[in-house]
């Protein structure tokens, strides 16, 4: 393992701007360590039963906790005040386990000293515990190789002055058929010396932002399937002072999901059908920006997603044959780029005065665009399933077929993924 000595300057300014600079999210300079859009109304309905010693200390760039993992245990990276584990722990339920990883010690007093007060809610002692460590040195800190079906982070990688090893240590740790879900601070490019060691910048979540491309060459050499890329939101740099720091490099606050799998390259044709049975996910379920599954519908996939749909922890979730010939149905949807997408997160986020999302501030706790809302949208019409949902869809988060011809959306101002 590469040695981690010269990498001090930058632990000491992390763990002095999360440990003693900042009391709150209030203190943010950017919208960096804030989540962009609302969770799901199952993790809102958690998240209010959480002590407020620890949502107050959360500081998060996306809603990286997927649903559907009752007994399954977790991983986070970084975990800070314990936040999304508090999430997990509900989630998992009393059969699952979750872990913290950390290395400041003020948020992990404030993780460990509310799990009994959340046991006392949730009616079981949960498997919940946090640990002292860096995660770079995931072994060092007791996470053994093939522990954890799930690993979760939000807006911590970036803080990493090694990256390789944070993924490299992940993808020992996963179980085969693991996933890294999580959101993280990028940039559309490489950032300067400047910027890289910027005290208040690193802080903030944007000093250590990696170019996307980057990163998913990175994340497939160590092994992971091809990045998948959930949603995308532009971040807003509020510091004049900083602002004039980074010049014209953009942010992003990007949720991928990174599976360990093997990297499936026939050409054979395969259809994949969602079975249903993730709670908040009854009728269709969205694996990535460009494959969303309505129940009981055969959609035909490339190998590579089916590898994902029949040997990651979602298997059961799904049935995925392989076919001679997928007549009738539509072609497997191909990888929209990332830096497409971050195109049209910007272009939404400007055309809307700065906010990353399709629904006014004051409306974004819903998670879904109004009625009044849905006239102007966010989405080009070719990304209409991953658009604006009515009223009657906010507990799925998406909008019904019936409804996607009638659009919610300008192509003016798209962007796909943070509508809802």
């Amino acid at each position: 393992m590469a040695s981690l000595g010269d990498s001090n300057a930058v632990y000491s300014s992390v763990k002095d701007y999360y440990g003693k600079v900042l009391e709150s999210s209030k203190d943010l300079k950017t919208s960096a360590c804030t989540a962009g859009a609302a969770p799901h109304a199952i993790v809102r309905k958690i998240i209010k039963t959480i002590p407020s010693a620890v949502n107050d200390k959360f500081y998060g760039c996306g809603n990286p906790i997927p649903l559907g993992i009752e007994g399954k245990d977790v991983l986070d990276l970084g975990s800070g005040s314990g936040r999304d584990c508090y999430v997990a722990a509900a989630l998992v339920g009393p059969q699952g386990s979750v872990t913290g990883v950390d290395m400041t010690d003020e948020q992990l007093q404030t993780a460990r000293e509310n799990i009994d007060a959340f046991g006392t809610t949730l009616g079981y002692t949960p498997k919940l515990k946090f640990v002292t460590g860096y995660i770079e040195e995931l072994k060092a800190a007791g996470i053994t190789d093939s522990s954890a079906d799930i690993c979760i982070s939000n807006c911590v990688i970036n803080l990493s002055p090694n990256k390789k090893l944070v993924l490299q240590g992940v993808f020992d740790a996963l179980r085969s058929g693991g996933e890294l879900y999580f959101s993280d601070v990028y940039a559309d490019q490489q950032l300067p010396s400047s910027v890289r060691t910027h005290d208040v910048l690193l802080g903030e979540c944007i000093g250590g932002a990696l170019f996307t491309q980057e990163f998913e060459q990175m994340a497939v050499n160590i092994g992971f399937a091809r990045p998948r890329v959930l949603s995308v939101g532009h971040i807003a740099i509020n510091d004049a002072e900083l602002q004039g720091l980074v010049g014209g490099a953009k942010f992003y606050s990007i949720l991928y999901r990174l599976f360990k799998v093997s990297q499936e390259q026939a050409l054979d044709s395969f259809v994949a059908e969602y079975k249903g049975g993730i709670e908040g996910h009854e009728d269709e379920y969205m694996l990535d920006v460009d494959h969303v599954f309505g129940r009981g519908k055969r959609v035909q996939v490339d190998a590579n997603t089916a590898a994902v749909l029949s040997s990651a922890w979602l298997a059961g979730f799904f049935k995925v044959d392989k076919v001679e010939a997928a007549d009738g149905l539509e072609p497997a949807a191909s990888t929209t780029a990332t830096e497409v997408l971050m195109e049209q997160a910007y272009n939404a986020s400007s055309s809307n005065s700065g906010s990353s999302s399709c629904c006014a501030p004051k409306e974004e706790a819903s998670g879904c665009c109004p009625p009044k809302k849905e006239s102007s949208g966010c989405c080009p019409p070719k990304k209409e399933s991953s658009g604006c949902c009515p009223p009657k869809k906010e507990s799925s988060g998406r909008c019904p077929p019936k409804k996607e011809s009638s659009g919610c959306c300008s192509s003016k101002t798209s962007n796909p993924s943070t509508c809802c």
